[in-house]
């Protein structure tokens, strides 16, 4: 088996089935052509259709899709379920009423398997949460056990930074950093006095 894509290398280019809510048509998503358009992705690995912390997490989701969309972020959802499979479940389960982006279909686990999520012994991805950049990088990574729900907030954080910083490549952002907040300019002089910068205008 290939080994797993790590944060920093490139992801090679792949397709997938989708179930669409706001059409409710089937349809596909390209990492190539979301590339091409110069958007940003978000994989949001899940381990079941049907089950019981998986709708809390989209639907959680759901809530900051707006600014990840306004921000130029193409998010997916996705699970070893089949479309038809993530059709039913949409539209039988209220807490997924407001979810408008595209859940990805993975029933082989070849993407699960691609980002190292795939569990062989039940068949079902982990909590995985993956971000790609417009170049096709993986810049951010995260993997919780199947009874962890994620926060959504915490991942429009992230992706507030990343897009942030591909303007400014020459600056960090530390840690609980919010748009508007002092980063950071790696150099000589700031080996520790971190302190200093931050706190100093």
């Amino acid at each position: 088996m290939d080994k797993p894509i790590l944060v920093g290398q490139q992801v090679p280019d792949f397709t997938m089935e989708t179930y669409d809510p706001v059409s409710g048509k089937f349809g596909e998503f390209s990492l190539e052509a979301t590339r091409k358009a110069g958007k940003w992705t978000v994989l949001f690995f899940y381990p079941a259709d049907f089950t019981f912390v998986c709708p809390t997490e989209l639907a959680d989701l759901a809530t900051v899709h707006p600014k990840l969309q306004e921000m130029g972020v193409e998010v997916v959802s996705v699970s070893t379920d089949t479309k038809f499979v993530h059709l039913a479940w949409q539209r039988d389960e209220k807490l997924l009423e407001h979810v408008k982006f595209p859940m990805g279909a993975d029933p082989l686990g070849k993407v699960s398997r691609m980002f190292g999520v795939y569990d062989e012994t039940t068949g079902l991805a982990l909590r995985g949460t993956f971000i790609i950049n417009p170049d096709g990088v993986l810049v951010g990574s995260e993997v919780n056990f199947y009874n962890v729900g994620r926060n959504a907030e915490e991942l429009l954080r992230k992706m507030e930074a990343n897009v942030y910083l591909i303007d400014h490549p020459d600056e960090a952002c530390p840690a609980k950093w919010e748009p508007g907040a002092k980063t950071l300019k790696p150099s000589e002089e700031l080996v520790g006095h971190v302190y200093e910068a931050l706190e100093n205008n």
